[in-house]
C-alpha cells in the first residue's frame, strides 16, 4: 500500500519529527509512506470570515495539486466520522483489498479544510471532538496508521 500523507504547514518541533520517523520506520514492512508539506498561507492573526475561507481556499490548491486521480483521499475533519482503532484498521484493510492501493491522508492547517479539499475526499475522518494541533495530529495519524496494519497482520501491539 502507498500512503501518502499530505499536510499543511512545516514540522519544527524536534520530539514530533522524531515521533514521526519512528513511526514511519515501523510501518516501511507494511508500506510505502511519503509525508508532503504544503507551505501554510501567511496571514494575520485577526481574520475575517471572508480572508479565512481565502487562506484555506489558497492552501486548498496546493493540496490538490499534490494529489493524483486515483488516489483515495481521507479528509481529516472535527465533522468526519469516528471509528475505533479496529474499524480504521478495517477499513484500510478493505480498501487494499478492493484495489485503493494509494492513499492519501490529508490534514489542513491550523484553519482547516477548504470546501474543495473536503469535496475531493472520498471520506471523512475524525479523531474525535477534541481539537488537536495539525502538527501533533501527523503523529497521532502515522501511529495509528502503523497501528492498522499490527491489527490487520494479528501481531501484537499495546492496548
Amino acid at each position: 500500500m502507498n500512503i501518502q500523507i499530505l499536510t499543511v504547514g512545516k514540522l519544527k518541533e524536534k520530539y514530533l519529527i522524531q515521533g514521526i520517523a519512528e513511526y514511519t520506520k515501523r510501518l516501511g514492512p507494511y508500506a510505502k509512506v511519503a509525508i508532503t508539506e504544503v507551505p501554510d498561507e501567511k496571514a494575520p492573526e485577526v481574520l475575517s470570515d471572508a480572508e479565512m475561507v481565502q487562506v484555506k481556499n489558497k492552501e486548498g490548491e496546493r493540496i490538490l495539486a499534490k494529489i493524483a486521480d486515483d488516489v483515495h483521499v481521507i479528509a481529516l475533519a472535527i465533522d468526519g466520522k469516528q471509528k475505533s482503532s479496529e474499524e480504521f484498521a478495517d477499513g484500510l484493510d478493505k480498501l487494499a483489498t478492493y484495489g485503493k492501493s494509494k492513499v492519501a491522508f490529508v490534514i489542513g492547517g491550523s484553519l482547516g479544510l477548504s470546501d474543495a479539499v473536503l469535496k475531493r475526499s472520498d471520506e471523512k475522518l475524525s479523531f474525535g471532538k477534541l481539537t488537536l494541533p495539525h502538527q501533533l495530529m501527523r503523529l497521532v495519524l502515522v501511529e495509528q496508521v502503523y497501528r492498522a496494519f499490527r491489527i490487520n497482520r494479528g501481531e501484537p501491539y499495546h492496548k
